[in-house]
């Protein structure tokens, strides 16, 4: 019998700076890991009958050849692009290039921050997004795509 997440796999890239996640700035971004948020993602994807991969990189150019490598192999993607989000048209066209159902997601409500945050190259893109619900965000942005590519 065929594994009925083959066809189910939903990428989550993780940007900059995250991978200070516990230890950086937790007013904003609460206590948990990386390691952390990436266990409680592979439960519920799990759970939802997903295969997930995750990836998470500091550098643009990492971020671009990781979802180029992902065309064709993803059928979701939920991306936090941390500070790139604010800045970054390369990553924005390698998410278009991507073409699968897409979830912005960001531990911090990024509207109620400074206001060169507020601008996010990848919301008009995004089939969603969800920010402010710190790492509950990645998990409700799985069920939602979980949904979308039933």
């Amino acid at each position: 019998m065929a594994d009925s997440r083959q066809n189910r796999h939903i990428f989550v890239v993780h940007g900059p700076n995250l991978n200070m996640l516990g230890q950086r700035e937790p007013d904003h971004y609460g206590h948990r890991t990386l390691a952390d948020i990436d266990r409680a993602i592979a439960s519920k994807a799990t759970e939802l009958a997903l295969q997930v991969s995750t990836f998470q990189s500091n550098h643009e150019g990492e971020i671009v050849d990781a979802l180029q490598g992902a065309v064709g192999r993803a059928q979701g993607l939920i991306i936090n692009p941390a500070a790139y989000t604010h800045t970054s048209v390369a990553i924005r066209d390698a998410v278009l290039m991507l073409d699968v159902p897409t979830i912005e997601v960001h531990l911090s409500n990024i509207h109620k921050r400074e206001s060169f945050r507020h601008r996010s190259f990848i919301a008009d893109i995004a089939t969603g997004q969800i920010t402010g619900l710190g790492a509950s965000g990645y998990l409700f942005a799985l069920e939602a795509l979980a949904r979308m590519i039933a």
